[in-house]
């Protein structure tokens, strides 16, 4: 794959998936067009050498994994991990309110937001709903409003004289979203709403019994700067690792089995039963196995990616950095690493992963957070704990991170699609004991 070809289907696959519901569903329709075979946790699976699959759970987690070539037991299984969730105001499950002639949703954070890039952006709506047909099935659904639907506008520097010194934002006073102005009687508007954009798009409801619903920046993706060095973009923390991992894993010519998971709810910890905290990896790996003690045997065989962006270095801010560890946009993927295990990465599996890429000419960086500042955390050491798979954190570096439009370089996708590919491609890890 070329890289502008690699950026551009990355562009459409964000635009795309303003949820993790829309993101599965992008990406399921991409492995079915790839021959891909749908499993589904419920069902007794037979798995055949050569061949591919992919499994969803919550409509908001997936695995896709090639079997491989080889045998899983003695080759072990090459793991990629992503997560589908972005920070993003989430709209209220009784929303509706009616204030000074305005109607307008109530939202609550999901995530460590940064919230004041939220204010006068041009909003749509999208996520799950759970309706009754008219025959009186239970169903879930799909929702996308896709235009600008909703606003939070700004207060004027008139009525807040200091809002560029010490302005701070309360959620639930100042980021209900605007969206139109009031008149319906209907106390449950916004289900109203609901049910009348399913029935445009053709599904057969009666009545709206739940909802899973975001808001989201109707800005499409784009290639930035004089020279288009840059991808700007909601959602880039972390659906651009999901897109790059799932195109390594559709063009990898896997010898042993390598497997793809992306999970949900990563923002706010992975503790659900679609996180990477649930349950989700352990149960496919132990399809792999057959007998008892064998997923043991092919963890110990196995090791996990943990794709997740990074932290690159800002000229505005660059004393925010450790002055050696500071990754530069377009430089290649980042390698991430935390004495106190907030990042999974070891000597072990970092040296894997820098000679591979030593090997395809792809450059690598470092990333060690200042010693006097605290540290984030991705699925790997979540997953690593609960698989028991040795695990590397990498990430390409970004800009604005956790805001409603972040920034990364045109060439990372690239460098890191080419690591990923060829990591999948393995056969064989190094003896992991030297005692």
């Amino acid at each position: 794959m070329k890289q502008n070809q690699l950026n551009q289907g990355l562009l459409d696959f964000l635009q795309a998936s303003p949820t993790p519901f829309h993101a599965v569903k992008t990406m399921v329709d991409q492995l079915l067009d790839h021959g891909f075979v749908r499993l589904y946790e419920k069902d007794e699976w037979c798995l055949e050498v050569g061949q591919r699959y992919f499994v969803t759970r919550n409509d908001s987690s997936i695995i896709a994994f090639d079997y491989g070539q080889g045998e899983p037991l003695s080759d072990g299984v090459r793991i990629l991990g992503a997560h589908t969730d972005s920070p993003c105001l989430k709209v209220k499950p009784q929303p509706d309110i009616e204030k000074k002639g305005f109607y307008q949703l109530g939202v609550e954070k999901y995530g460590g937001m940064l919230l004041n890039p939220w204010f006068d952006r041009d909003l749509s709506i999208a996520g799950r709903v759970t309706y009754v047909s008219k025959e009186g099935d239970v169903l879930n659904a799909l929702v996308d409003f896709k235009r600008a639907i909703a606003t939070v506008p700004s207060l004027a520097i008139h009525l807040d004289r200091e809002a560029n010194e010490s302005r701070t934002v309360n959620v639930q006073t100042d980021m209900p979203v605007v969206l139109s102005l009031s008149g319906a009687k209907d106390p449950e508007q916004f289900r109203v709403l609901l049910l009348t954009q399913l029935a445009e798009q053709g599904e057969d409801v009666q009545q709206v019994l739940d909802y899973e619903m975001y808001c989201y920046d109707t800005q499409p993706p784009a290639l930035i700067g004089l020279k288009e060095e840059f991808i700007a973009s909601a959602r880039l923390d972390n659906l651009l690792s999901c897109y790059v991992a799932l195109q390594a894993l559709l063009d990898a010519d896997a010898k042993a089995p390598a497997l793809l998971i992306c999970t949900d709810h990563e923002e706010v910890g992975s503790a659900s039963m679609a996180g990477a905290q649930g349950t989700f990896l352990n149960a496919v790996l132990e399809r792999f196995c057959s007998g008892h003690g064998q997923q043991s045997q092919l963890v110990a065989q196995s090791m996990m990616i943990s794709v997740d962006n990074a932290h690159g270095i800002h000229p505005n801010y660059a004393d925010r950095h450790d002055d050696n560890h500071g990754p530069l946009i377009n430089k290649g993927p980042v390698i991430k690493i935390n004495a106190n295990q907030r990042y999974a990465s070891s000597s072990e599996t970092s040296a894997v992963f820098r000679h591979l890429c030593e090997g395809n000419s792809i450059p690598v960086q470092n990333f060690v957070v200042r010693s006097d500042m605290a540290c984030g955390s991705t699925i790997g050491p979540i997953s690593a704990t609960e698989t028991g798979v040795k695990t590397l954190d990498i990430g390409v570096p970004s800009f604005a991170m956790h805001s409603i439009r972040e920034m990364a370089g045109a060439d990372d996708p690239f460098h890191l699609y080419g690591a990923l590919k060829a990591f999948c491609e393995l056969r064989a890890l190094p003896e992991s004991s030297c005692v």
